[in-house]
């Protein structure tokens, strides 16, 4: 019996290192400060190293073993805890620059808001402005969903809606540098910072559809004016927290669906832990479980009426773009 339990602490701790051991060579692949043949040679190394343990772990030099790969990967966990989000960076430029706001009673006034034209993925004009919105006139929430790899991962948008027809959508990204592209392995490993952009729908949702080609969906959201309200503010303050304190980008823990999420739960919303926060293709089904989306249709048919895209070309990204995109959407209606 000792010996079948010593074997299977062995195999206990010997997946614990293989998993460790794969977690420290991407590590030093993605994050070490050196050329890329120093980065290939010091993973190499620690995979070398990782696998000699797990053999050791079946001798007799297990215990000498297990706290010698302990030590290397507390010392590997220092070099991490080092590792900060820059400040400054040559950035993207639609990603450059992160709002912030101020309130004054009713009043929210936000800087930096984006404004883009564009033309393609390279052409556009840049616009970043300064707005003030009146809080009391928040009557709506739209949840949009952009799928651009499948049917299982897409980026989330939520977009506030005033009286008067104005829309203030927020995105949250990953903060690219100029000439970087999104890699969501490398976004594990503290690559970027993450930003928070607030945007006119024609720009921030615009683009996916009409220049990326996305397979963009918008689904309105049973949310009453005091929740969209507290919701936006929290928005405010992750914002101007980021202004002041960057934080990386991370693919699984800190993206725009989970960084939603901490938001929503900041406000008092109820948001059990689900698989559908993780793969979140599948946010919409989510939300209409929740009792979030209009229930009095099933959710096939509000999968088939949030598409976008058609409406979305039509429009040309005219002034217009965001009423037209939401003709025969299905509303909930309002809560009070």
């Amino acid at each position: 019996m000792r010996r079948i339990a010593r074997i299977s602490l062995a195999i206990i701790l010997s997946l614990a290192v293989a998993i460790l051991t794969a977690w420290v060579g991407l590590a030093m692949w993605y994050r070490l400060p050196v050329a890329e043949l120093g980065r290939a040679v010091a993973g190499v190394l620690f995979i070398l190293f990782g696998l000699a343990t797990v053999i050791a772990l079946f001798s007799r030099f297990r215990i000498r073993a297990f706290v010698l790969f302990v030590a290397a990967f507390a010392v590997v966990l220092v070099w991490w805890s080092t590792i900060r989000p820059f400040d400054h960076a040559d950035w993207a430029p639609d990603v450059a620059r992160q709002v912030t706001g101020t309130r004054d009673g009713n009043l929210l006034t936000l800087t930096d808001v984006r404004d883009f034209e564009w033309r393609s993925d390279t052409d556009f004009t840049e616009r970043w402005t300064t707005r003030t919105y009146d809080l009391s006139n928040i009557q709506t929430v739209d949840l949009f969903m952009s799928y651009w790899s499948g049917t299982k991962i897409a980026h989330v948008i939520i977009s506030f809606g005033f009286a008067g027809g104005d829309y203030l959508a927020w995105s949250i990204e990953v903060r690219r540098r100029a000439g970087g592209k999104f890699s969501p392995m490398a976004d594990l490993f503290k690559s970027n910072p993450l930003v928070i952009i607030a945007a006119d729908e024609r720009d921030v949702v615009g683009v996916r559809s009409n220049v990326r080609g996305e397979d963009v969906q918008i689904y309105r959201l049973k949310v009453s004016p005091d929740a969209a309200r507290a919701l936006l503010l929290e928005y405010v303050l992750d914002a101007n927290a980021l202004s002041t304190t960057p934080e990386f980008y991370n693919s699984i823990t800190t993206n725009c669906t989970t960084t939603i999420v901490k938001m929503m739960r900041a406000v008092g919303d109820v948001v059990p832990l689900d698989w559908r926060l993780i793969v979140n293709g599948y946010l919409p089904e989510y939300a209409y479980a929740r009792g979030a989306l209009d229930s009095r249709l099933p959710m096939s048919v509000l999968r088939e009426l949030a598409h976008i895209d058609g409406r979305a070309r039509e429009s040309g990204l005219s002034p217009d773009f965001s009423r037209l995109i939401r003709i025969g959407v299905p509303s909930p209606g309002p809560i009070y």
